[in-house]
């Protein structure tokens, strides 16, 4: 083909800036670019400032500062230093958090690698805090129920609930049945050996724990899989109230525990955000909920329950503690004055003041730690002796 036929290629248009740099400026002074009025004010007033020329190429080579060696594509906008060196890349980041699980590093400067396994926060310079020292959250993965069923059983523990909601329910059935708590206790003991012996060798077998699991993951915390299950200590604050205390106080201790631990739960995980927390797991809602719920069952059950249902054969060897009547001690009575029957009362007084009391000893023991144990076992013991000792002085 011949060049006549061939197209003619146009040169290049050269681009000129309507904002030049200073130094495209200096080089071409014949340049006259769009002015202000502000900048042409400024000149007619010789007000201008002699512009610096700015030195545009930059040694990559140099050690200068990396925020100056960043693309041009990228914003010129101000990043401050801390900004800038949280802007790592995740593969980076990733690696430091993997490294930070893998190694624990100590006080004098001993580098531990980490087995995996659940552990409890590291006491401070103070020792620990009794707002601190509490039983580790449930973490997600260990039980393959939970992976499963997040909201149900991980999250709200709904069959965990359920569960102990009945018990409270069964301890009803008792009551109205006639059953006295001295052929309760033998039962619960019979079964709290052998389930204990059995938690406590599934922490020396590992495929028995697993089989543990797998057939009871639903009914526990995964904090439970490493630690003690929540049905043993469940049976023994059951057990000891019923075979140590009177029989209405100890039923009464553990209908609060059904009912005041799971009501204190479920409130507390839904506004306990909203709440001042009193201890670490504790919130002021979740306490608020075990007292009212501890003030309706005390006043249910001496002032509607045990009045239409009872007496029963054999409370003649199990006596009731509170009758309805509060004293005040003779001591006290004599040194104010009363007579007997001015330091008494009884009715709906007398009813209101012990619920009152009992009520207020659930949401103490719910909230109260005692050396990490589990609240199945603090609140009927000590809700229970909290009411015996109200009832012992003032009944």
């Amino acid at each position: 083909m011949s060049a006549r036929g061939q197209p003619a290629i146009p040169a290049t248009p050269r681009v000129i800036s309507p904002s030049p740099t200073p130094s495209e400026a200096q080089e071409r002074e014949d340049y006259l670019g769009s002015v202000t009025r502000s900048a042409a004010k400024r000149r007619q007033a010789g007000d201008t400032a002699p512009q610096l020329p700015i030195h545009e190429s930059i040694d990559e080579d140099s050690n200068s500062d990396p925020e100056l060696r960043r693309a041009r594509t990228r914003s010129r906008s101000p990043i401050t230093t801390r900004r800038a060196a949280n802007l790592t890349s995740t593969k980076s980041g990733r690696a430091s958090k993997s490294k930070q699980k893998q190694e624990t590093e100590h006080a004098n400067g001993a580098v531990e690698p980490s087995d995996g396994h659940l552990a409890p926060p590291s006491p401070t310079v103070g020792g620990w805090s009794w707002q601190d020292f509490s039983r580790s959250p449930s973490p997600l993965g260990l039980i393959p129920i939970h992976r499963h069923f997040r909201n149900l059983i991980h999250k709200h523990e709904v069959p965990r609930k359920v569960l102990h909601v009945s018990i409270g329910f069964f301890v009803y059935w008792l009551y109205v049945s006639g059953t006295q708590p001295s052929s309760v206790a033998p039962v619960l003991l019979a079964a709290l050996i052998p389930i204990a012996t059995t938690d406590f060798l599934r922490h020396k077998y590992p495929s028995l724990n697993r089989f543990y699991v797998n057939c009871l993951g639903a009914l526990m915390r995964e904090s439970e899989y490493a630690g003690w299950n929540g049905v043993v200590f469940y049976l023994l604050g059951a057990w000891l109230v019923l075979q140590f205390l009177p029989k209405d106080v100890s039923v009464v201790a553990v209908m609060l525990l059904s009912w005041c631990d799971t009501a204190a739960s479920t409130f507390g995980r839904l506004y306990g955000i909203y709440t001042p927390r009193l201890r670490r797991g504790k919130s002021l809602a979740g306490s608020l909920a075990a007292f009212l719920v501890g003030v309706v069952t005390a006043g249910w059950f001496w002032g509607w329950l045990a009045p239409k249902t009872g007496p029963f054969p054999g409370d003649e060897q199990n006596p009731f503690m509170f009758r309805g009547l509060l004293r005040l001690p003779a001591f006290a009575s004599g040194a104010l004055g009363l007579t007997e029957s001015q330091a008494t009362i009884g009715g709906t007084v007398a009813l209101a003041l012990v619920s009152l009391w009992s009520g207020l000893a659930a949401a103490s023991s719910e909230v109260v730690d005692i050396f990490g144990l589990d609240d199945n076992l603090t609140i009927p013991v000590l809700s229970g002796i909290g009411i015996w000792g109200f009832l012992k002085v003032f009944g």
